[in-house]
């Protein structure tokens, strides 16, 4: 069993502050006074090019999580390929998938 003569006591927090030193945020309206409204700016003008971002040009179109449970000879399998390759893991397997129908298909 855990000695726990040892551990030192009496260190908590201590004593909570009297009210008089408390914020009185409380007692204060929940909405902010509004400002002064400002002149709306000219529209800038549209620029000529879309720029994106690293995410937009990556992004795959794929929303549905697809997880399992695979050797580990199978894992290394799929990334060496990925990687040789230059492609991503899921298309590595899309790629696999295709192969399967094309090969069981053509056989009925």
């Amino acid at each position: 069993m855990a000695d726990m003569s040892k551990l030192k006591k009496g260190r908590g927090l201590g004593a909570p502050p009297p009210l008089e030193e408390a914020s009185p945020n409380l007692a204060a309206p929940e909405v902010a006074p509004a400002s002064p409204p400002t002149p709306l700016a000219p529209a800038p003008a549209p620029l000529p090019s879309i720029r994106r971002d690293g995410r937009t040009l990556r992004k795959t179109n794929r929303t549905v999580a697809f997880a399992t449970r695979v050797t580990q000879d199978f894992d290394d399998r799929v990334r060496e390929i990925a990687e040789q390759t230059g492609l991503k893991i899921v298309e590595v397997l899309e790629a696999a998938l295709a192969a399967y129908e094309r090969e069981n298909h053509a056989a009925r």
